[in-house]
């Protein structure tokens, strides 16, 4: 489980807050050049275990890619199960999902100056949604999902403080640490702790990123505590 809050301006550019949720016990790495060899040029937070990227970019084609876990349907033996990580490298290199894939349940987002769109996969069908212009947020179902309490909760006020003018990261943070102060066990918490719900996440880290013709730029940002805001 993650959260991404998206502003795609019209004629273009985007502006995102991106939230990491991942077991602590789970070894990563911040960004970085991880892949010089298969992806030269792309930066990323690496997950240790399997080598991919929860989150990647690549600022000459100012592409980025940003992965979300969700539910599926998938009906396949767990040896025969591939991991997600790879999805946000090869977006950024260009190649985007499509056809049966192997793969647990996965919202991937994708953002270029022109464009930002999702491909979900719930273990039968790929889809794509287009993410029009203006404020969106998307978790572990479809974009803007009112049934997501964390959506419904915090999607207006983002609205509220659109990404479109100086200072909009720092308006941003500000509301995900008011959002913080709800409890991270709350369904509708951003900062998250996930045990109670049955699984080991805890919010890690929070990225935000522009992303416009005259460059991509991003800038990351570690919780000291998993789960804990300050």
């Amino acid at each position: 489980m993650c959260t991404v809050v998206i502003d795609v301006a019209e004629p273009g550019g985007s502006r995102l807050l991106a939230v990491r949720d991942e077991d602590p016990a789970r070894a990563w790495d911040s960004l970085g050049a991880w892949w010089p060899e298969q992806y030269p040029g792309v930066i990323g937070i690496r997950d240790r275990r399997a080598g991919g990227a929860w989150l990647a970019i690549d600022r000459s084609t100012r592409r980025l890619a940003v992965l979300l876990n969700r539910a599926d349907v998938l009906d396949l033996p767990e040896d025969r199960v591939r991991s997600r990580g790879s999805l946000a490298l090869e977006s950024v290199a260009g190649r985007s999902p499509h056809g049966i894939l192997p793969m647990h349940g996965f919202n991937l987002l994708e953002a270029t100056p022109d464009a930002a769109r999702v491909i979900s996969w719930d273990g039968v069908t790929l889809t794509e949604t287009p993410v029009p212009h203006g404020v969106h947020m998307i978790a572990h179902d479809a974009l803007d999902d009112p049934a997501t309490a964390r959506i419904a909760r915090w999607l207006p006020e983002f609205r509220d403080r659109p990404a479109r003018s100086d200072g909009w990261e720092q308006r941003w943070v500000d509301l995900l640490a008011a959002s913080a102060e709800l409890d991270p066990t709350d369904d509708a918490a951003i900062i998250r702790d996930n045990r109670p719900h049955g699984y080991p996440t805890q919010s890690l880290l929070y990225c935000v990123a522009d992303i416009g013709h005259g460059g991509l730029e991003i800038e990351q940002s570690t919780l000291t505590a998993p789960g804990h805001w300050g």
